[in-house]
């Protein structure tokens, strides 16, 4: 296969022959185009050149090999390509937003002086690339949800025991059978290259570090393979499945998670359409003002723009789940290829969390996607405290988890006082290893750990299993009135 020059792939930049580079290959999209979940334009728009600035983040490495036939592995550029790539990446001109991140990365505190996850996330958006950040943080609509989701814990107080012993205080667990360290587990989320050229493999050393369990999103921007590939061999990973529409595709990916010794599958299924989240929508305008100032125009003149984007970086990654799952057939067919302990992760009332035990699922994860998804939808932890005081029958017939909103070892001790075997955390996992990478994660678990002994202690458990219903108390407060005198 003749190796291919600059000048010979820029004439393939069309909607009908379109060829793009990717670490110094070449590779034809053309028949790729309307597949793509993210649409044709963002590929277009490349096309005829290096894309490999934009491609890597977000696609894990074996996604060329998986989507596109052998046939359309056009083979490498030529050597004096190269060297003009490099020439040119080299001489690039940095753009606004990553002079600031630069500078905001020689400001960084030690990592000894982040005393909380706020504090970590306070680094993390000063350090993050503006479209990392908007892909990390937005929620859905107003972003309501996402704020009642760590509000709801604010309406829980403790009643604390005291003359307990506590000396001895043991905050690990199990999940699904599988020891953690603390009652916590990192939860999906997508994209870790985002915000650090490591990825997942951050976090999954900085679990192995803490001794707690990671659950790997079916989007993660490294290869399922990489990631355990990053896990020592006893460390336990978890796979955050989104299921394909096309069965095929689907088992394909649950046999290769299987055979890299993932332990559990988590189904999810409250993500079949991507959320309005308008901040990472907006993401691509704002960088592009930052570069070239406000844009304004003859509204007259103006035309639509064709292939408008409206579902900003998570819509290419949902684009072809299953939105037809169902209790009655999903679950059986998923019973019926894997041996693996399945969980139904995005439950969200308690009507859903009775039919996923009568469908015979291993545990439930309560969650709204972080508030992502549907706006209105009810926090987690209401969901979590209405189960616990309408069918508690259902903590006694599978594990239940949630998440969505905690900040604090105190709200985890909360959860676990009505009832949940663990709760999961997915942002700031995030923004730990793209402040600090694998240190940040591990930090992370540390701080976690102290505040869930700390609040243990002084609650009167000595063990996760001494938490229960009764020493905790919802209170909604009202604002009281002036009496009239």
């Amino acid at each position: 296969m003749a190796s291919k020059t600059l000048a010979e792939v820029s004439q393939h930049k069309s909607s009908s022959s379109c060829w793009v580079i990717i670490q110094n290959k070449v590779y034809d999209v053309t028949e790729f185009l309307p597949e793509h979940p993210g649409g044709a334009e963002i590929i277009l728009k490349y096309g005829g050149r290096d894309a490999t600035g934009v491609y890597e983040p977000i696609h894990p490495p074996d996604a060329l090999k998986k989507n596109l036939p052998a046939s359309k592995h056009l083979g490498s550029l030529t050597q004096e390509s190269i060297r003009v790539i490099d020439e040119q990446n080299d001489n690039r001109e940095k753009t606004k937003d990553e002079l600031r991140v630069e500078q905001a990365r020689k400001k960084m505190p030690p990592l000894d002086r982040i005393l909380s996850l706020a504090d970590m996330e306070i680094v993390a958006r000063q350090v993050l690339s503006y479209k990392a950040l908007a892909y990390y943080s937005s929620a859905a609509d107003d972003e309501f949800t996402n704020r009642e989701n760590a509000r709801a814990f604010l309406r829980f107080f403790f009643k604390p025991r005291v003359m307990r012993p506590v000396s001895f205080c043991d905050p690990s667990t199990t999940i699904l059978g599988f020891r953690s360290s603390i009652p916590v587990f990192v939860s999906g989320a997508a994209l870790a290259k985002l915000g650090h050229p490591d990825g997942e493999a951050n976090i999954t050393r900085g679990a192995r570090q803490g001794d707690i369990i990671q659950m790997v999103s079916s989007n993660a921007s490294l290869s399922y393979a990489e990631i355990a590939q990053a896990a020592d061999p006893a460390q336990t990973l978890f796979f955050q499945l989104y299921k394909h529409k096309d069965d095929e595709i689907a088992v394909k990916r649950i046999q290769e998670v299987e055979s890299l010794g993932y332990k559990a599958l988590f189904l999810t299924v409250d993500a079949i359409v991507a959320g309005n989240r308008e901040s990472d929508i907006r993401s691509p305008w704002v960088l592009e003002e930052q570069e070239n100032g406000p844009l304004y125009f003859n509204q007259e003149e103006k035309k639509p723009e064709a292939g408008l984007n409206v579902f900003g970086t998570a819509g290419a990654l949902v684009a072809n789940d299953d939105r037809d799952m169902t209790w009655e057939k999903t679950i059986p067919w998923l019973r019926s290829i894997t041996k693996l302990p399945v969980v139904v992760k995005g439950i969200q009332c308690v009507e859903d969390a009775v039919l996923a035990v009568e469908a015979g699922v291993d545990g439930i994860l309560l969650s709204n996607h972080g508030g992502r998804q549907l706006e209105f939808s009810l926090p987690p932890m209401e969901v979590l405290y209405a189960l616990r005081r309408e069918r508690p029958d259902v903590f006694d017939r599978v594990e239940v988890y949630i998440d969505g909103g905690v900040q604090r070892g105190t709200d985890v001790v909360k959860a676990l006082c009505l009832g949940a075997k663990a709760v999961g955390l997915g942002r700031p996992f995030l923004y730990a290893q793209s402040a600090y990478g694998t240190a940040g994660v591990s930090k992370l678990v540390e701080i976690l750990q102290r505040e869930i002994l700390t609040a243990m202690r002084l609650l009167g458990a000595s063990s996760i299993h001494e938490l229960r219903p009764e020493m905790i108390q919802r209170v909604d407060w009202e604002p009281r009135r002036a009496s009239k005198l």
